[in-house]
């Protein structure tokens, strides 16, 4: 579902452009990508029921977030990241956080990142693509309803390695070529190597939060590494 966005126009430093209602709009970043935290108070201990075959988690469009609440959210630790993000960069490392408990993944279209959460504590960090066209990224939290390895788009014929849906219509987080002048079609793409460890860390009902700069308060995190 990734696409190439063209006529970008000259400027120092590399673009993103996010997608609108009005068309998409040319964001100049600097000579690299800054780290965001999305939630300023979401507690990434805080899971949704976990669904079972009589519970499943309930599908969702992208104009029907579900509730959650905003205090709940406690980070302990968050993972170093060496050198500054660029497009394709990620993090990964589970060993500070317990081997097995529900992942809350937190999304900020701003900052352009994703982080995964294991019972407070980061296990990963990627830079993203987002909708940049007619379908933007939805704002607001989203359960993951389904996992497929090997899914292929039926709207666009297009590959989406390691797809966890996040809406009935079209959204999801998977597997995506992360390079400067890149966009979709309202999905998160996130390196499709990453995509993998996220997919193996994931089940369902598991909570996915977008925000567009709202950032989470990690001053009372600890620094891994």
């Amino acid at each position: 579902m990734t696409r190439l966005i063209k006529g970008v126009a000259k400027a120092a430093g590399p673009k993103l452009l996010i997608g609108g209602a009005l068309g998409a709009v040319a964001l100049l970043v600097s000579s690299y990508l800054d780290r965001g935290r999305d939630l300023r108070s979401v507690s990434a201990e805080a899971a949704p029921t976990r669904p079972t075959t009589s519970n499943p988690p309930v599908e969702r469009s992208r104009a029907q977030p579900m509730a959650f609440d905003p205090h709940a959210l406690v980070v302990k630790s968050v993972l170093p990241v060496p050198q500054p993000f660029r497009h394709g960069d990620y993090v990964w490392d589970e060993s500070r956080a317990p081997a097995a408990g529900s992942v809350i993944i937190t999304v900020d279209l701003k900052a352009q990142t994703l982080s995964a959460f294991r019972a407070g504590h980061e296990i990963g960090a990627a830079v993203i693509l987002y909708g940049a066209d007619d379908k933007p990224s939805p704002v607001g939290a989203f359960p993951i309803t389904q996992k497929d390895a090997d899914h292929v788009s039926n709207l666009y014929n297009a590959p989406m390695p390691y797809m966890l849906r996040l809406t009935n219509d079209g959204v999801a987080i998977h597997g995506s070529n992360v390079k400067w002048g890149n966009a979709t079609h309202g999905c998160i793409g996130v390196p499709t190597a990453f995509a993998r460890k996220l997919f193996s860390a994931v089940k369902l009902g598991d909570l996915v939060i977008v925000t567009n700069g709202k950032m989470l308060d990690t001053s009372d995190a600890r620094r891994n590494g």
